[in-house]
C-alpha cells in the first residue's frame, strides 16, 4: 500500500469544495490522505442551474469539467463530486481511481458506463430521499382532491366547487397506488401510502419481492409494469434516466391507465414522452397528472402543459428542504465507509 491516499474532490456553488474537503477527511481509506480541492461551473447560482440542467438533459458531456481536474486525476484514488461533471476523457486519465463518489441521486453528470468499463466504483446517496417522497405524496392530494386548483380559484375571488375529475373524486384511503421504481425513494414513497392505508403495488426489474419484504414492506406487491398501469389510480413515477427507461412512459402505457386515474412525476422528465403524455391529458384519456420535472425549465409560456386544466405542477422542488444540501457529503462518505467495510451497498450504481 502506497504511504499516501490522495482524494479529489470537486465542489461548487451549492457545496463547496471545502465541505467536501471536510467530509473526506473522514474516508477510512488508510494511510495519509492528500486532497486536492478543484471548482466546478459558475460561480453565480442562477448561470450554475442552468449548467446542471444542460447536464441532466444532455449528459456529462454537455458542460466542462472543472478545471485542474484532468491532470489531478490521473493519480487520484477517489474522487468526490456533487453537481461536477466526469465524463468518459476524464474516467480514461485515471489510472488508479477505486470509486467515484456523487453526493445527490442523479447521475447524468457521470459517465457511469464508462467508470464500469475500467473497473471504477460509482455510488451515490439520494440525500433528499424523505423530502422528495413527502413531496410525490403530496402532489397526490393536490391533484386527486384539487387542492392547488381550488387555491388558484380563491385567490382570484372564485369559490370554485366543480373540477374535471369532480365524477370520480374519492378518498385516498379508496386508491390503488402503483410505484415504477422501488429504490430509496419509491421505497419511502410507498410506505407513507400504506400508512395512509392505501394498496399499493409496484413495478422494479431489479427489485424482488423478497427485497421489499425485507425492507418491511409486506404489503407492496410486485407486478408487471402493464398490470400495474391497467391496475393503478395513481402511477408514481421514481425512476432514474437511462437508455432503458428514456420515454418508456409513452402511450403504449398511458392508454392502459383507467380513465380516473393519475400520473405522478417527481423523478425525471425525460423517462416520459411528452407528445404523449399532452395528447392523453388533452383528451381526457386519464384523470390527470402532478409534474415537479420537465422537459425544459423553467416553462416557456408556449408550452402546451400551460394549456391543460387536468395537471398540477411545481418548480422541480421536491427536493428542496434546508438540510439536506449540507448535510450530503458526510451522508457520501458515511455510505462508502460502510460499503468498504462490508462489500455491499445499494447506493452502487454500476
Amino acid at each position: 500500500m502506497s504511504d499516501y491516499v490522495k482524494i479529489v474532490v470537486v465542489g461548487d456553488k451549492s457545496i463547496a469544495p471545502e465541505v467536501l474537503e471536510e467530509a473526506a477527511r473522514g474516508l477510512n481509506v488508510g494511510g495519509e490522505k492528500i486532497i486536492k480541492k478543484l471548482w466546478w461551473g459558475s460561480h453565480i447560482r442562477s448561470e450554475m442551474q442552468q449548467q446542471l440542467l444542460k447536464v441532466e438533459v444532455n449528459g456529462p458531456e454537455a458542460e466542462p469539467y472543472a478545471e485542474g481536474l484532468l491532470e489531478e486525476i490521473v493519480d487520484a484514488d477517489y474522487l468526490l463530486s456533487h453537481l461536477g461533471t466526469i465524463p468518459r476523457e476524464v474516467i480514461e486519465k485515471a489510472e488508479k481511481l477505486k470509486l467515484i463518489g456523487a453526493c445527490r441521486g442523479g447521475m447524468e453528470m457521470v459517465d457511469v458506463k464508462a467508470a464500469a468499463e475500467k473497473g471504477i466504483k460509482v455510488m451515490h446517496v439520494i440525500r433528499n430521499a424523505e423530502a422528495a417522497s413527502d413531496f410525490a405524496v403530496g402532489l397526490m392530494f393536490a391533484e386527486a382532491r384539487n387542492i392547488a386548483r381550488s387555491h388558484a380559484a380563491v385567490m382570484h375571488g372564485s369559490w370554485r366547487k366543480e373540477y374535471v375529475n369532480s365524477g370520480y373524486t374519492t378518498s385516498m384511503r379508496e386508491m390503488t397506488a402503483g410505484i415504477v421504481g422501488l429504490g430509496h425513494i419509491g421505497k419511502l414513497t410507498a410506505q407513507k401510502l400504506l400508512g395512509i392505508g392505501m394498496k399499493v403495488c409496484g413495478y422494479d426489474p431489479y427489485v424482488s419481492q423478497e427485497a421489499l419484504e425485507l425492507a418491511g414492506l409486506h404489503e407492496v406487491n410486485m407486478i408487471s409494469l402493464e398490470e400495474l398501469f391497467e391496475r393503478a389510480d395513481i402511477v408514481s413515477l421514481h425512476m432514474r434516466v437511462t437508455p432503458e427507461t428514456e420515454g418508456m412512459i409513452d402511450k403504449t402505457l398511458l392508454s392502459r391507465m383507467k380513465k380516473t386515474a393519475y400520473l405522478i412525476n417527481t423523478s425525471r422528465a425525460k423517462v416520459l414522452n411528452k407528445e404523449d403524455f399532452v395528447g392523453v391529458l388533452e383528451k381526457r384519456q386519464i384523470g390527470g397528472a402532478a409534474l415537479d420535472v420537465f422537459w425544459d425549465e423553467p416553462l416557456s409560456l408556449e408550452d402546451p402543459l400551460l394549456k391543460l386544466d387536468n395537471i398540477t405542477m411545481t418548480s422541480h422542488m421536491a427536493g428542496n428542504v434546508v438540510d439536506a444540501l449540507p448535510k450530503s457529503p458526510f451522508l457520501l462518505v458515511r455510505t462508502i465507509n460502510q460499503y468498504l467495510e462490508t462489500g455491499k451497498s445499494d447506493m452502487l450504481v454500476n
